[in-house]
């Protein structure tokens, strides 16, 4: 009894997360042009999204902005996590503090903060994308660090220790013996930052220039009134945005369980 009621509670809790999108695919399909009212079968929003050079030039620049910043923000991410690990405790308690501030505070705090400390204050013209890049990074750096710190504290410290003994420098050490062991921990900061920037929305709205547009603002100004044709191409979109995620955590996993047992083995 106690099973079935946990998994008719998992299965309640799954339908709740995923219902939605799923009801966006299932519209994305058809030629509907509100929710509600199912009919024919049809491509035509996915030719739409694909063939609109209006949605391929937001996309590709969405795209563009969310791998550049996330670049940018898991080099500085890794930097300070190998940096706070290896400082002494106090050094390393204030630059974890200090980590905690972007990730607790709330974007639109964040974003309006680097456009008056940026655009007011140092003048930097908002017609650049310097101000979308840096909220960006800022947004995107403190997760690479929690990112990246734990895989610190479980690498085998002794064998950088024994490359220093043996005659590497410290910045070879660092290359051959550290991030090898802390790779995994990176590319989940980098996959991290990726999904951040290409959710962000505030932050984008108060430093991207005025002819720009991501996915979440171009997103949010379409559902307030576009044209219907834009708005139902957006249902596909949605969908091919969450069938590459799925592809994605599907396919981690999967290296992740073959790496697991390829450890039990030996």
């Amino acid at each position: 009894m106690r099973k079935s009621v946990k998994v008719l509670f998992i299965v309640f809790v799954m339908l709740f997360l995923y219902m939605p999108i799923l009801m966006l695919a299932l519209y994305s399909f058809t030629t509907a042009t509100n929710i509600g009212a199912l009919r024919g079968f049809s491509m035509h929003n996915y030719v739409t999204l694909f063939t609109t050079p209006e949605l391929v030039s937001m996309i590709f620049g969405t795209l563009t902005l969310a791998i550049g910043a996330s670049l940018i923000a898991t080099v500085l991410g890794t930097i300070g996590a190998i940096g706070s690990f290896y400082s002494k405790k106090g050094m390393a308690s204030a630059i974890n503090t200090m980590n905690q501030v972007p990730v607790v505070n709330a974007d639109v705090v964040t974003g309006f903060s680097i456009c008056i400390l940026l655009v007011v204050v140092l003048g930097v013209s908002k017609d650049t994308y310097i101000p979308l890049v840096i909220g960006h990074v800022t947004l995107c750096a403190p997760f690479v660090y929690l990112s990246v710190i734990p895989k610190l504290k479980q690498m085998d410290s002794s064998i950088y220790e024994a490359a220093l003994d043996l005659g590497a420098t410290p910045f070879t050490a660092l290359v051959k013996i550290v991030l090898p062991q802390i790779l995994s921990g990176i590319l989940s900061g980098f996959a991290l930052a990726i999904t951040l920037s290409l959710d962000d929305y505030f932050i984008a709205t108060y430093t991207k220039p005025a002819t720009f547009d991501t996915i979440s603002t171009y997103v949010v100004n379409a559902t307030k009134g576009g044209q219907t044709t834009i708005k139902t191409a957006l249902w596909a979109l949605s969908t091919v945005i969450f069938v590459l995620v799925l592809l994605i955590v599907l396919f981690m996993n999967y290296q992740a369980n073959k790496k697991s047992e390829g450890t039990e083995t030996v």
